[in-house]
């Protein structure tokens, strides 16, 4: 199994790799593959040939890479979440959307928009991208923490309570989004649509800075859960008495989810689909054993994002679609595929 499992992670990783690499070369400025290389080499200083200009470098450097390693970033943190939410709920259908986090940083993000217009023009388009940012973590956090706290009883997070409170702060976030939505003014609500759609538009060595701390340490820590979300499966009374202490699990599983998703929704705001189809994509094809899934998803979600990128800066050039309408395309058909292929299996269609 060990060996299976290995050669599954190398194969997923050279996938990754393939998929930076094509979005670091495609785009209005073209860098071929030994022009890239070659700035490959040079910057390691194995080479001295030179086989680019210096506008390449730059579009490289200050534009490409940054943006290529947070969409990977982010792309790693959807999926890694939402593969370990469907563990923890033992529901495929689980998303960090459920429990109420893309809901409210939106939420958040549409606050600042509308009642921050003065201190977000004051400050200039770069600085209140990060107040921006600010405002949508901080939104996450808060409405997590309080369906978190609402979901207790008697000390303990009751499941069921938390998906059904998720929905309702879910409802009750979107409700006052499109309240503010409402009486937004025609700038205001081109932000606030932009800024639902999803962009990787802001990226800069800044934002990757300042939002892979909290991508990197959930990323690190999820694939750990991996054989406490395996016992959860088989039921919380059943993980018990397996020694897995299952309070603990839950709430490492909620803070690293809420962490990544939040950091991620804060600088490229809402991406859909990638957090649920990648874990399914997955399962289906390698089994249900977290151990495997977990960390997995987090490559494969991290190729995805990187390729949906390179689509939203090409698809229609020189204009860029958002990327949230680009995993939205993608997405939705694979996920009523894979849902089609199931029922067909169990005979139910």
């Amino acid at each position: 199994m060990f060996k299976s499992y290995q050669f599954i992670f190398s194969g997923l990783t050279l996938f990754l790799i393939a998929a930076m690499v094509a979005a670091v070369c495609v785009g209005a400025v073209h860098i071929s593959l030994p022009q890239f290389w070659s700035m490959v080499t040079n910057g390691l200083g194995f080479s001295n040939e030179q086989l680019y200009t210096t506008q390449q470098t730059a579009v490289l450097l200050n534009i490409r890479l940054p943006r290529v390693l947070l969409g990977a970033a982010i792309g790693a943190a959807l999926a890694i979440s939402g593969s370990s939410l469907q563990g923890l709920f033992r529901n495929p259908l689980a998303e960090p959307g459920l429990i109420g986090i893309s809901a409210g940083a939106t939420l958040a993000a549409a606050l600042t928009i509308v009642f921050g217009g003065p201190l977000l023009k004051a400050l200039g388009n770069e600085y209140g991208y990060y107040v921006l940012a600010i405002a949508a973590f901080a939104g996450a956090f808060i409405t997590t923490l309080t369906v978190y706290r609402l979901a207790m009883h008697n000390g303990k997070t009751v499941i069921t309570a938390l998906l059904l409170m998720g929905i309702a702060i879910n409802a009750i976030a979107f409700a006052f989004t499109g309240l503010l939505t409402y009486l937004s003014n025609d700038e205001q609500l081109r932000n606030i649509t932009f800024w639902s759609l999803g962009s990787l538009g802001g990226a800069s060595w800044i934002a990757f800075s300042s939002a892979i701390p909290f991508i990197v340490i959930p990323l690190i820590g999820l694939p750990f859960m991996g054989k406490s979300l395996n016992a959860i499966a088989l039921g919380e009374a059943q993980a018990a008495h397996m020694g897995v202490r299952v309070d603990r699990a839950k709430t490492l599983v909620i803070i690293f989810s809420t962490m990544a998703v939040g950091a991620s929704v804060a600088v490229a705001g809402l991406i859909s689909f990638i957090g649920l189809v990648i874990p399914h994509i997955l399962r289906m094809a390698f089994g249900a054993d977290n151990r495997l899934v977990v960390p997995a998803s987090a490559l494969l979600g991290a190729a995805a994002l990187s390729f949906a990128d390179m689509l939203s800066r090409t698809i229609v050039a020189p204009a860029e679609l958002p990327i949230g309408i680009v995993t939205a395309i993608g997405g939705s058909p694979i996920f009523i595929y894979m849902i089609w292929s199931q029922l067909k299996k169990q005979q139910i269609l």
